[in-house]
């Protein structure tokens, strides 16, 4: 019987580190198997900011996920994302032999691995090259060569850098937790996988991740990614304004931005108070819900407008006819979407994680919060798939190599065959005539 095929995915965020077994299951769909989280106390802003606390979070959400799903993990699908994240555009070409033979996949590898090969700022890496739209023999608008014939083969490539010590410390982590990487993925891609559609990708459309520590932006159109770039603010930096405007601890104001918060202050009545508990020997303090809501629609309203300008700069502001799709945990901020949908004139919905899942016992992955993570494990079933495709087509090449082989030898052998015949009939006319 064919292994059962298993893929794990491994988000490594500021606020969670989660962990995701998950299968597929007879009609296609992601059954999750087990889910293990741990606090991320040793990430900042996307960054490994402290060994060995993040190592410690990435083998309980394992442990977790291992004896849940009761799977040994081995393998993961590791997201990457954080300030450090650039991206580019730039375009290759390469020239082929023969004008008459058809471009084949391997001419697009060619084209794309030697991308890999550009210079990049030191300290960099390259972990992302896309392709957007090919040239073939200067005829340009052309989205899959293969088949074509043609002698210059070119395209615009969209690449994604990542800060070199960044990958080193999210690799070292990793290992030393006892696990290999199998793809490291950006983040907002893999949630993309998640929440958007197909149809949505090619009408055109912004993926707006909410994490803890960045808010990460991904922009599709016609069925291609066109930009990517991060925020360096996120849900923690509205917790830590609700920390110094209303005088309380962290976790206190975490608990208010996730249970009272809302990201329009028109919407909060000025009547509601909520009381904290106060310090040892202490009152209680009293907080005010329309306070809270300002303070809260005061910093949503910076990073939605750091997104706009973002959509902007992209040049497909006016071609987003999917509008906006706000995921990741700080999409569960009540009356974000109107604010979204009011500040940048998108129609705008809020990304649950489902289309893809089947029927699973843990509920809680289908929230916002773990967009990311099912994306990781679904973009390894991809590369499975890949693989997969790759193998059957190498194996078509080589028996169908084997049979021209083969051809060619039975015709080698009919030729010497017949020819020794024709010789043995001359011999024998000769010594008749004889």
């Amino acid at each position: 019987m064919e292994r059962e095929k298993i893929v794990v995915g491994l988000d490594i965020g500021t606020t969670k580190i989660c962990a995701i077994v998950g299968r597929k299951n007879e009609y296609g769909k992601l059954e999750v198997l087990g889910m293990g989280k741990a606090v991320s106390d040793g990430v900042y802003h996307g960054k490994v900011v402290n060994i060995e606390k993040t190592i410690y979070a990435i083998e309980k959400a394992i442990l977790e996920a291992s004896e849940q799903s009761q799977i040994q993990i081995g393998l993961v699908n590791v997201g990457v994302a954080g300030q450090h994240i650039r991206s580019s555009k730039h375009h290759g070409s390469i020239m082929r032999n023969k004008e008459d033979e058809e471009i084949t996949i391997e001419d697009v590898t060619r084209l794309t691995n030697d991308m890999y090969k550009i210079v990049i700022p030191p300290g960099s890496e390259i972990i992302h090259v896309m392709p957007q739209d090919y040239y073939v023999d200067y005829e340009e608008g052309i989205k899959d060569p293969v088949g074509m014939t043609g002698v210059r083969l070119e395209a615009d490539f969209h690449v994604i850098t990542a800060q070199t010590v960044a990958i080193q410390n999210i690799n070292k982590c990793v290992r030393r937790a006892g696990l290999e990487i199998d793809n490291l993925i950006l983040e907002p891609l893999a949630s993309s996988i998640a929440v958007l559609s197909e149809e949505e990708k090619e009408a055109g459309i912004c993926l707006v991740d909410i994490g803890g520590g960045t808010t990460d932006i991904a922009i599709f159109h016609e069925n291609i990614i066109r930009h990517t770039a991060v925020i360096p603010l996120g849900g923690n930096i509205i917790t830590q304004d609700i920390k110094q405007g209303c005088n309380v601890m962290e976790h206190q104001a975490e608990l208010l931005k996730t249970k009272f918060g809302k990201a329009i202050a028109e919407e909060a009545s000025p009547n509601e108070i909520v009381s904290i508990p106060g310090l040892r020997n202490r009152p209680p303090k009293e907080i005010s819900l329309k306070n809270l809501a300002h303070i809260i629609e005061a910093r949503m309203q910076e990073i939605i407008e750091l997104v706009h300008a973002e959509i902007i700069a992209s040049g497909f502001d006016t071609r987003l006819s999917g509008g906006i799709v706000i995921t990741g945990g700080g999409a569960l901020l009540q009356n974000l979407q109107q604010l979204v949908e009011y500040m940048t004139g998108h129609e705008t919905r809020i990304g649950y994680p489902n289309e893809h899942l089947g029927r699973s016992k843990i509920e809680m992955v289908k929230s916002p919060m773990y967009s990311t993570t099912i994306g990781l494990v679904l973009s390894g079933f991809r590369a499975l798939d890949e693989r997969d495709n790759r193998y059957q087509e190498s194996m078509l090449r080589a028996g169908m190599q084997r049979r021209e082989r083969t051809a060619k030898s039975k015709d080698f052998l009919k030729s010497i065959i017949d020819k020794t015949k024709s010789l043995l009939i001359d011999d024998i006319d000769d010594k008749s005539s004889y």
